[in-house]
C-alpha cells in the first residue's frame, strides 16, 4: 500500500507538470525496423527501452490488474497484421506497493514485434508508426503510464514474397481469425482442413436454425410418398445445397462484388419470397391443401413426374442457400473477396468444402423423417408433428418479412409485433398438443399422451416467457438475434436490449466518431452489422449486455455503420471490404483516433472473456 499512496500523493502535488508533460522520464525508447523487404513479407520491428537504475516497467504479458503492463504497437497503411511481442524473460517479484507479484524489466530491454505487409505495396520507402506505452516505478512511486511513438521506414523491393519471410505467428489471434494467405501458402490438404473446421463452426451459428423445421417438415411429406428412396432424396438435397451455395456464392462475388451474398442476403425481395414460401409450407401442414407438381407436369410421363420430384427437393436447397448467406462469417467473407478480385481456384474450393461441411447435418434432416414417415401406423403421430412443425415454419417467416420491413422501413413488423406473433403462435401450438384444436387431417383424440402433455407445457411456458417481453422485460439469448432490432427512431440505430443504445452514444459516421475520439482522446470501436443480421442480433443480446463489455464500452467511443441498409451504406460495405479485406457480418475493430487500426475481431463469438481481452488491446494503448 505504501507505493499507491506516494503514487496518490505524488499525483496530487504535481498535476500541472503532468499535464504538460513537464517531468524527467528515467526511461529513453528508440525503435528500428529491418531496412528493406519485399510486399507480403513479415518485417521485425524492435523497441529498445533503458532505465536509469532503480527504476524498471511492467512486461507485456501476464501482468497483474494493478500496474500497467507495457504495449507496443505499430500501425500504418502497408501494415496487414501483426504479431506477438517477443521480450525477454521479465523479473518477477512480490511487489509490496501493488500488494501482488509483478513481472517487470530493468536496464536495458527489448521488445520485437513481427509485422505482416500488405501484399499489394508498390517498390519503394514506406513509414510505419511504432509506438511502445510503459509506466515507469520505482520503490516508492510510479510516473502515469507514457506512450513513446517513433516513425520507421522499410524499404520495398520489387518481387514477390519469399515463402520463408512470410510466416506470423498469430497464436494470440481470436478464434475464427483466418488469414487466407497463409492458410494457401500451408498446402492442398491443410486448406481443406480449415474449409471443413469453418464450416461446421458455421454450422453453431443462429442464421442456420431456421432451416431445421422446413427440412424436417418438407422430408416428412416425401416419406409419405410411394417409391421414392430416403437416401436418393437426402443426397440430391445435400449435393443441391453444395453446387447452388458454391456456385451462386462466386457468380454474385463476380457480378456483384464481395459483397453480393450479403446483398442477396437483405434483399427485400428475397426475403419477401422467403417469407411467403415458409408460410405457404405452414399452411400444407396444417391441412389447408396439398402441395402439388404443376398441371403440365403431373400430366408428363412417370420419369418427367420423377425428375420433377428433384427439382422440388433443389429448389428447397436453393432456398436453404439463400436463408444461409446471412452467415457471412469470416472466412467465406475473405473467399468472396478473393474471387470478387479475379481469383477462382482457391476461393471455389473453399466454397465447395465449406459448402459440404455446412449441408453434412441436413442430410440426415433429410433423410430420417422419411424412414419415420414409413413406419407402421405412424399417421396420426406424424400428422402431429406436421402441424407443430407448421407452427414453427409460420414463425420462421415473419424473421424474413421483418428483414423486407426494415430495408423498405414499413414500420410494420416491428420487434414489439413481431413478439406478440410469437407468443400467439407459441400458444396455439400449446394449446394444439393438448387436443383443444382439430385440423383437417387430425385423429380424434381421448387421452392427452404424457410426452404431448410436457411438450404442450413447453410451448405454453415459452408462450408466457415471450409475453413478458411486450411487457417490458429483455429477451436475451437466441430468441432475440431472431427478433427484429428495436430502432432509435432519430437515428435508425439499433437498441440492445433497450441498454446499449439508451446509455452509450453510437455514432453512424465513421469520420464523426474519429472527430470525437481525437476530443475525448479515446480508441474507437466500430461495428460493422447490418439490419437483417442474426448474428449481430446475437452478439447485441449476449456480448454486449455483459457487465464487463458494457464497462469497457464506456472508455471507447462507438460506432456503428450498417452495410446492408440505410444512409450510405453501399460505401460502407465497401469501406469494410477494401480496408480490412472481409465482407463478413458482424466484424469488429479498433482504431485509434487517427485511424490506425489497433485490433479486428472477426464476429460472432461465444467466448465473452474472448472479446473482453480483445476491447482491453484497444485500451491498454490509451491507459
Amino acid at each position: 500500500m505504501k507505493k499507491i499512496q506516494s503514487i496518490v500523493l505524488f499525483l496530487a502535488g504535481l498535476t500541472p507538470m503532468l499535464l504538460s508533460g513537464q517531468f524527467h522520464d528515467p526511461v529513453s525508447v528508440k525503435a528500428s525496423v529491418d531496412e528493406s523487404a519485399r510486399a507480403g513479407e513479415v518485417v521485425t520491428v524492435t523497441m529498445v527501452a533503458e532505465m536509469e537504475e532503480g527504476w524498471h516497467i511492467y512486461a507485456v504479458h501476464d501482468v497483474p490488474e494493478g500496474p500497467v503492463s507495457s504495449v507496443m504497437l505499430v500501425v500504418g497503411e502497408a501494415v496487414d497484421r501483426v504479431g506477438i511481442v517477443d521480450e525477454p524473460d521479465p523479473i518477477v517479484k512480490y511487489d509490496e506497493g501493488f500488494e501482488l507479484t509483478t513481472p517487470y524489466h530493468e536496464g536495458r530491454v527489448e521488445f520485437v514485434l513481427p509485422v505482416l505487409l500488405n501484399s499489394d505495396l508498390n517498390p519503394g520507402m514506406i513509414s510505419l508508426k511504432a509506438s511502445l506505452v510503459y509506466q515507469s516505478c520505482n520503490d516508492v512511486m510510479c510516473y502515469p503510464p507514457k506512450e513513446f511513438s517513433e516513425m520507421v521506414t522499410v524499404n520495398i523491393e520489387a518481387g514477390s514474397p519469399r515463402e520463408s519471410q512470410t510466416s506470423l505467428e498469430t497464436e494470440g489471434d481470436p478464434s475464427g481469425f483466418v488469414d487466407l494467405d497463409t492458410a494457401i501458402q500451408k498446402g492442398f490438404w491443410s486448406f481443406i482442413l480449415l474449409s471443413l473446421s469453418m464450416g461446421f463452426l458455421a454450422l453453431l451459428t443462429p442464421c442456420v436454425f431456421p432451416m431445421i423445421p422446413i427440412t424436417v417438415s418438407f422430408f416428412t411429406h416425401q416419406g409419405e410418398i410411394e417409391g421414392k428412396s430416403p437416401i436418393k432424396q437426402a443426397s440430391v438435397y445435400a449435393l443441391g445445397i453444395i453446387a447452388t451455395f458454391a456456385i451462386l456464392g462466386l457468380l454474385l462475388a463476380a457480378f456483384l462484388g464481395a459483397s453480393g451474398a450479403n446483398q442477396i442476403a437483405a434483399n427485400p425481395w428475397v426475403n419477401l419470397f422467403i417469407g411467403g414460401l415458409f408460410i405457404y409450407f405452414a399452411l400444407s401442414l396444417f391441412g389447408m391443401y396439398e402441395i402439388q407438381l404443376p398441371q403440365f407436369l403431373r400430366q408428363a410421363t412417370v420419369k418427367n413426374e420423377s425428375r420433377g420430384g428433384y427439382v422440388g427437393i433443389l429448389f428447397m436447397a436453393l432456398t436453404f442457400t439463400l436463408t444461409s448467406f446471412t452467415c457471412t462469417v469470416q472466412f467465406l467473407g475473405l473467399l468472396l473477396v478473393a474471387a470478387s478480385q479475379g481469383q477462382w481456384f482457391w476461393p471455389a474450393l473453399g466454397m465447395i468444402i465449406f459448402a459440404t461441411a455446412f449441408a453434412t447435418p441436413f442430410f440426415f434432416l433429410a433423410l430420417f423423417p422419411q424412414y419415420l414417415a414409413k413406419m407402421p401406423k405412424s399417421g396420426g403421430w406424424l400428422n402431429s408433428v406436421k402441424v407443430v412443425m407448421g407452427f414453427l415454419e409460420f414463425a420462421a417467416a415473419f424473421k424474413f418479412l421483418s428483414n423486407t420491413d426494415l430495408v423498405w422501413n414499413w414500420g410494420f413488423f416491428t420487434h414489439s409485433t413481431v413478439l406478440a406473433v410469437w407468443t400467439i403462435i407459441s400458444l396455439l401450438t400449446g394449446i394444439y398438443l393438448l387436443g383443444k384444436i382439430r385440423l383437417p387431417h387430425d385423429s380424434p383424440m381421448d387421452t392427452v399422451g404424457v410426452p404431448r402433455m410436457l411438450l404442450s407445457l413447453f410451448f405454453l411456458t415459452f408462450a408466457l416467457y415471450l409475453g413478458t417481453g411486450l411487457l417490458g422485460r429483455p429477451i436475451h439469448g437466441l430468441i432475440y438475434s431472431y427478433l427484429p432490432p428495436k430502432l432509435e427512431s432519430e437515428t435508425g440505430l439499433v437498441v440492445t436490449n433497450g441498454s446499449i443504445a439508451e446509455s452509450y452514444h453510437w455514432y453512424s459516421d465513421l469520420n464523426e466518431g474519429l472527430q470525437a475520439a481525437r476530443q475525448v482522446h479515446k480508441p474507437v470501436f466500430v461495428d460493422f452489422t447490418g439490419y437483417t443480421c442474426t448474428n449481430c442480433r446475437w452478439m447485441e443480446a449476449n456480448v454486449f449486455t455483459d457487465e464487463r463489455v458494457k464497462q469497457r464500452f464506456e472508455k471507447f467511443v462507438l460506432v456503428q455503420l450498417y452495410t446492408d441498409a440505410g444512409e450510405n451504406y453501399r460505401e460502407k460495405q465497401q469501406y469494410e471490404i477494401e480496408r480490412f479485406g472481409t465482407a463478413a457480418l458482424p466484424y469488429y475493430v479498433i482504431l485509434s483516433p487517427e485511424d490506425d487500426v489497433i485490433a479486428e475481431y472477426p464476429g460472432l463469438t461465444r467466448n465473452i472473456d474472448e472479446f473482453v481481452r480483445f476491447l482491453d488491446k484497444g485500451l491498454k494503448y490509451y491507459k
